[in-house]
């Protein structure tokens, strides 16, 4: 992709305004299974993982012949009892039959109470002959019609989730906590509500009634913020990118209103909305970055970069592997090093484990505890590899469910936080729901802003799953412990929070005393919530710079760049044209003015509080992109979700209004 110098640079963008990318760049990789010699194929790298010390095999990311059986380690919990085959058979068709007279029972009972008096037969059967379990799961979903035939199978093959549940509904309090959570899960019970927390006693002092934000340096560095690459290694070129269900731009996922063997919209080389990246259009953004960012290997560096996670395709559960995470972190974090200046802080993605969104606490009982393991040593040792991180640093990270406490050379701790302990999709969060920090990684969080405050150190905390917006991604419990740990350390310690996940242009605001009073006295930090490198949800591909003042290590300005997805399919002629990259707009030059904010200034909690009362008095500082958000209705719950950093508030807010469109109005 040699550089193209298409038009001049704005008086605010901090490189080019625009690059075009110039066919697919041969030297990204050493050596490939298929290199195409026309846009008719996603190339094919061959891949070499520098921690396993193995190759990759072709007929992992094969688009022809994906595979659908993993052969991966499936785990259930020891059974209490020893019995024959045939017993194990007999006690699971009674539990079947019994849940099925629960579930058919026309008496008073709720259907929130038949699912609990179901799981309380489940885990009978789940300590009992937990192996035949995840087939019960199938059975009673496919017989009273809970989702179609193939969804049933995909959610409870006991190699996709159907052991994960069998060891959650072994070790849960099912007829407690846990069992709302898991039926309202399920669709059966309300939504639980955040309990009373009081946390005082876990930090080690008190905050300090003094405590201030250092000063400015005047001494700026440029740091990226990457988020949710989903590389598609199975990219078909060429495949159906209208299908109906699942991951699209794949040879096995047709349109079924299509003709057979017809293509309604074929997929471009380079990527469609309906999709996710391809190798051309995430190497393409990473070759981007330097021109449009006014950096170079040989002129002025990154200071940093960071990544929120999410580095897998969203293929169904049945068609990843290990082997596909292993690959995936390995590829992208190499193209990382490749491309990207400076050292790049990382954070776990919900889909950077297998099973998706499933990270096993070490809590859980004998083997079950260290099931997760092979992921977190496995990225660490990558990340040691690169040279993002230390020795010492990379075994805290494989020890910490991939998190991580590091101070960059410039001064500023970098806490990597592995949100899939508060993911409403991490099943294993259902077992000891009454405990906000059943995996300890919260505790082991508190310690280390603590010995940062000690230190007089300035903290950005790294993660993927936001805290808060609408409520509706993480569990209420552990999201507030957040909010109050978040509440205590900023924001004298905790300068900014980064997040990724729901693949938008968007912030939220944390408050002193619970965000019981939302204005601009109380603002404490903001949550920058990272545009997606993948088009998948309808949006254009992106990504964010921020200048950094290297005293205080606040934003003074954020840039955003973005591709033209609609452009993607006038790019299939030939491997000698692509697509551009483009300046789109700066934060403070899109929103100071409308909140009468100082040049000067930083684009502190403040300033965004000062923003969503400008968009309060005038929606349409508010993206004409974001649908529906022409209604009022619209613009107080898109301006409530940004005040909101956890659960308890989000939940406050009206409903229905959390798309997958930003709320921000490009320039």
């Amino acid at each position: 992709m040699a550089q193209s110098l298409i038009a001049a640079v704005h008086a605010t963008a901090p490189g080019l305004s625009s690059y075009a990318v110039t066919g697919f760049p041969t030297s990204a990789f050493s050596s490939y299974y298929f290199l195409p010699a026309s846009p008719t194929q996603e190339a094919q790298p061959i891949i070499v993982d520098p921690i396993l010390n193995i190759t990759f095999p072709y007929n992992l990311t094969n688009p022809d012949t994906i595979p659908t059986v993993a052969g991966d380690p499936v785990l259930y919990p020891v059974p209490t009892a020893i019995l024959s085959a045939a017993a194990q058979a007999a006690y699971i068709n009674q539990a079947i039959a019994n849940v099925s007279t629960i579930i058919t029972n026309n008496g008073t009972a709720s259907n929130c109470t038949k699912c609990i008096n179901a799981l309380v037969i489940g885990q009978a059967a789940a300590k009992t002959a937990p192996s035949l379990v995840p087939n019960a799961f199938i059975s009673l979903c496919q017989q009273f019609k809970f989702a179609s035939n193939a969804s049933c199978v995909e959610s409870y093959r006991n190699d996709t989730f159907g052991a994960v549940w069998t060891q959650v509904l072994a070790l849960a309090d099912v007829k407690g906590s846990d069992g709302q959570y898991i039926c309202n899960n399920l669709g059966f019970c309300p939504k639980p509500v955040t309990l009373p927390l009081n946390i005082t006693s876990w930090f080690p002092k008190p905050k300090p009634a003094n405590a201030t934000v250092p000063k400015a340096s005047g001494k700026r560095v440029k740091v990226a913020h990457l988020s949710d690459f989903h590389l598609d290694t199975r990219y078909g070129v060429g495949a159906e990118a209208n299908c109906t269900s699942a991951l699209c731009c794949r040879k096995n996922n047709p349109n079924p209103s299509a003709p057979k063997g017809q293509v309604l919209l074929p997929a471009p080389y380079y990527g469609a909305f309906a999709c996710d990246s391809p190798y051309a259009l995430g190497l393409a953004a990473l070759e981007s970055i330097g021109p449009l960012t006014g950096t170079s290997k040989t002129g002025e560096a990154l200071g940093f970069s960071i990544y929120t996670g999410d580095l897998v395709a969203h293929d169904p559960q049945s068609q990843l592997s290990r082997a596909i995470t292993e690959y995936t972190e390995t590829s992208v974090y190499g193209m990382f090093k490749t491309y990207m200046t400076g050292p790049v802080f990382a954070a776990l993605g919900n889909h950077d484990s297998n099973p998706e969104n499933i990270d096993a606490p070490y809590t859980l009982p004998g083997a079950l505890g260290q099931q997760s393991s092979w992921n977190y040593h496995h990225i660490s040792a990558l990340w040691l590899h690169e040279g993002w991180m230390g020795a010492n640093d990379a075994l805290s990270a494989g020890t910490h469910y991939g998190g991580y406490s590091v101070k960059t050379h410039l001064g500023l701790r970098i806490i990597s936080f592995n949100t899939d302990f508060y993911y409403r999709s991490n099943y294993y969060m259902f077992i000891n729901t009454t405990d906000p920090d059943a995996s300890g990684t919260f505790k082991w969080m508190i310690n280390e802003l603590q010995a940062a405050e000690d230190a007089g150190e300035r903290v950005w905390i790294i993660g993927h799953v936001l805290s808060g917006w609408d409520g509706s991604n993480p569990l209420p419990n552990p999201s507030d412990l957040f909010y109050q740990i978040v509440a205590r350390y900023a924001p004298h310690v905790i300068a900014n929070i980064f997040f990724g996940h729901t693949h938008e242009d968007q912030f939220m605001l944390y408050y002193s005393n619970n965000g019981t009073v939302q204005d601009a006295a109380h603002a404490l930090t903001t949550g920058w919530v990272g545009p997606s490198i993948t088009p998948l949800t309808n949006l254009n591909s992106g990504y964010r710079l921020y200048e950094v003042d290297t005293g205080d290590f606040n934003v003074y300005d954020a840039f955003t760049f973005y591709a033209n997805v609609s452009s993607f399919p006038s790019f299939n002629g030939s491997l000698s044209t692509g697509p551009s990259f483009k300046y789109e707009y700066s934060t403070r030059d899109a929103y100071g003015p409308a909140a009468n904010w100082p040049a000067s200034a930083p684009l502190n909690a403040t300033f965004w509080q000062k923003v969503t009362e400008a968009m309060a008095a005038n929606h349409s500082l508010m993206s004409s992109l974001s649908p529906n958000c022409t209604s009022d209705a619209c613009a107080k719950a898109k301006i409530c979700y940004m005040r909101s950093g956890s659960v308890a508030l989000g939940s406050q807010c009206p409903q229905g209004f959390a798309s997958v469109q930003s709320p921000f109005k490009p320039t």
